[in-house]
């Protein structure tokens, strides 16, 4: 049963048809630890100053010094809180009462007073819910941070891992996330995201831990963060960029001043697989608008280092374009099996 709905303006009290003061409100304020804490709405400021009770059963409220430094006076409810009879008679008259949620809620509370709502016996107050602050976009990755710190320090596995000892995962959940990409599933591709993330927030926090080196998840993002503004001047600067291969050469441009490249094929990773290995290296050269001649023969490889060069002219992945040809002929060859 929904006992709680959104909070009105606390302006004024309740009022009856008559005018005169009603039944009062109880109204459950709800905070984020993922915000700063006496960071509250207006709307919260407002309830909390013209409530005739304010009360907390968490002795350890992120808020409470914020409030009592403001003048509002917090009274301690450990336990179960104040039973909800006694807070809907302190209602009454049109008083304002306003309960703080602890980081658990408060289910005992809203349930009692479900139960007394549901009676009929009693008459209620105005109950009403009201969030004192919200998350902001991205808040969630502070949960994550804080769940990997409690791993760390607390999982047997995972305080013994190390950077080496998670590349093989990284590239089985890159993989995974190609694999879901490619099939369209939707709730897959948010699965496998979060593993990808899982893997950097790892790694970070494994680097924390190093003893003359340590680095932080604020520092690769931070870090990420500059590169991004760096290298779009068209977005964040004066310079303009009317295609993406403008975006895409002044990408490469920044890049290579940043890292100081005697070569456009610096910074390819030849461990990645052969088809975008070739492309990359095709790539590269093309828009360096170096003049450098496939090498020939007659081994596959060549044969195979030629395709994927015709590929990348005309815009086509050669890694993608054999991994579909792949699945239509696993596709194929599952039909021919027949039914399991």
């Amino acid at each position: 049963m929904t006992v709680f709905s959104s909070a009105a303006s606390p302006s004024s009290p309740p009022q009856d048809s008559s005018g005169a003061a009603g039944p009062g409100r109880l109204v459950l304020l709800t905070t984020t630890h993922r915000v700063a804490p006496g960071l509250l709405s207006w709307p919260a400021w407002e309830v909390l100053r013209a409530a005739g009770r304010v009360v907390c059963r968490d002795p350890g409220h992120p808020q409470l010094p914020y409030l009592r430094e403001a003048g509002i006076t917090v009274e301690s409810a450990e336990g179960d809180g104040v039973p909800a009879g006694e807070l809907l008679e302190q209602c009454r008259g049109g008083n304002t009462v306003v309960v703080l949620a602890s980081a658990e809620g408060e289910q005992p509370l809203t349930d009692a007073l479900a139960r007394l709502a549901g009676s009929g016996r009693r008459t209620m107050p105005a109950l009403e819910l009201l969030p004192g602050s919200y998350d902001l976009p991205g808040a969630r990755l502070l949960d994550l941070v804080h769940v990997m710190d409690r791993l760390r320090a607390q999982c047997p596995w995972t305080s013994a891992r190390t950077h080496t000892e998670l590349v093989k995962y990284g590239l089985e959940e890159a993989y995974e996330l190609v694999e879901a990409i490619e099939a369209g599933d939707r709730e897959e591709i948010r699965e496998e995201l979060g593993d990808v993330l899982l893997q950097v927030v790892f790694h970070a926090r494994i680097a924390e831990d190093h003893a003359e080196e340590p680095f932080s998840i604020d520092d690769v993002a931070g870090t990420l963060v500059t590169k991004l503004i760096h290298r779009h001047p068209h977005v964040f600067g004066e310079e303009t960029a009317e295609t993406a291969e403008d975006v895409k050469a002044h990408w490469l441009r920044t890049k290579a001043v940043e890292k100081q490249r005697d070569s456009v094929t610096d910074g390819v990773p030849l461990g990645q697989p052969g088809l975008a290995l070739a492309a990359k290296l095709v790539g590269r050269v093309r828009t360096a608008g170096l003049d450098v001649p496939l090498p020939t023969g007659d081994a596959v490889g060549y044969r195979l280092l030629a395709l994927a060069a015709e590929a990348q002219a005309v815009g086509i992945d050669p890694e993608t374009a054999l991994r579909t040809a792949a699945r239509t002929y696993r596709d194929a060859i599952r039909a021919a099996e027949g039914p399991a």
